[in-house]
């Protein structure tokens, strides 16, 4: 199990792609360690996509004043985002007796299957409810809250910001995942947008064990004017093959976080996950002290930031209009 402890000597230590390894900070001794509250970050995907989101939940805790080594036993686990070796990860950090639990990405599904007993606090990209993790937003209900970066309402503003950067486009691809949690509703919310701006759209359904590769061959031969892809876990994970896959056939792509477009694709828009992997930080602090995680609303982030590749927008032809470099929130050039 790779379980890092998180004093800052233990973090400068982490070793990317490690198959199993373990640094516990023996900063003090475990009698002392033993005696604070565990709360254990759980992230399905490796440290390099995982990292700089636990950083953010810890820089939330200080905010809250949890100072690590004195009133708080902070550890993180990674995943290689299989769910065999996700199951066995939790298994193991189950036996390691946290007080609290914070789920990332598909850990949180996967987390209202076999966590009893235990407060959990995720971050989902999906639909909490359809995914079976709680009851309803305002009142959760289990042992799970947090926050669902799933917002139907932007899926239409991605399908405007295509229209807006290929106004001649008639044609888009759309990438989703039948069996991510809330598919059928973004579905739905894209169809709506598709017939206000007059563009047909093609669906590719793909799980999560399809070959990217196989994927981007689909999506070539509809000779599309651009593609959407849906966030998931999977699509996020090959972000840099689907820009290399962008530039060689000359497709703008567009999708729901800021690493999409820092991979290397044209444009990204949707919440930031920098600020909602800070404000889990607010759960854990009402959990620890005492607030039940069914009493405590389900959040949908209320920033949402657009990030615009111009590099890659050159390098297909695409010419971003100034309307949409003056609304984005960063450009990388």
């Amino acid at each position: 199990m790779k379980i890092y402890s998180t004093t800052r000597r233990a973090v400068q230590q982490l070793i990317c792609g490690a198959a199993v390894a373990m640094f516990f900070c023996g900063a003090m001794p475990a009698a002392a360690q033993s005696s604070l509250p565990k709360v254990t970050w759980v992230s399905p995907t490796p440290v390099l996509d995982g990292g700089p989101f636990f950083e953010e939940l810890r820089r939330g805790l200080r905010e809250f004043g949890y100072v690590e080594g004195r009133n708080i036993q902070l550890e993180a686990a990674w995943s290689d985002g299989t769910p065999q070796r996700s199951a066995k990860l939790l298994a193991e950090v189950l036996a390691t007796s946290p007080a609290l639990i914070v789920t990332q990405g598909s850990m949180g599904p996967l987390a209202s299957k076999l966590v009893t007993g235990i407060p959990v606090v995720f971050g989902y990209s999906g639909d909490p409810i359809e995914a079976g993790m709680i009851d309803s937003l305002p009142r959760p209900g289990r042992n799970m809250t947090g926050l669902t970066y799933m917002n139907v309402e932007l899926v239409g503003k991605r399908m405007e910001l295509l229209k807006e950067l290929l106004p001649r486009a008639k044609r888009i691809a759309v990438v989703a995942s039948p069996a991510h949690p809330g598919d059928s509703s973004e579905r739905r919310a894209t169809q709506a947008a598709a017939a206000r701006l007059g563009v047909a759209i093609e669906y590719f359904e793909v799980l999560a064990t399809t070959p990217i590769a196989d994927i981007l061959v689909m999506v070539e031969k509809s000779r599309g004017d651009a593609a959407m892809f849906f966030p998931t876990q999977t699509i996020i994970a090959n972000r840099s093959r689907i820009a290399e896959w962008s530039i060689k056939t000359k497709v703008p792509t567009i999708s729901g976080w800021a690493q999409f477009a820092e991979g290397g694709n044209v444009i990204s828009y949707g919440p930031n996950l920098a600020e909602a992997s800070r404000r889990l930080a607010f759960y854990v602090d009402r959990i620890l002290k005492g607030a039940k995680p069914g009493e405590l609303p389900v959040e949908i982030p209320n920033r949402v930031e657009m990030v615009v590749n111009q590099k890659t927008a050159r390098a297909i032809g695409v010419v971003v209009p100034q309307s949409v470099l003056l609304r984005a929130d960063r450009v990388i050039d």
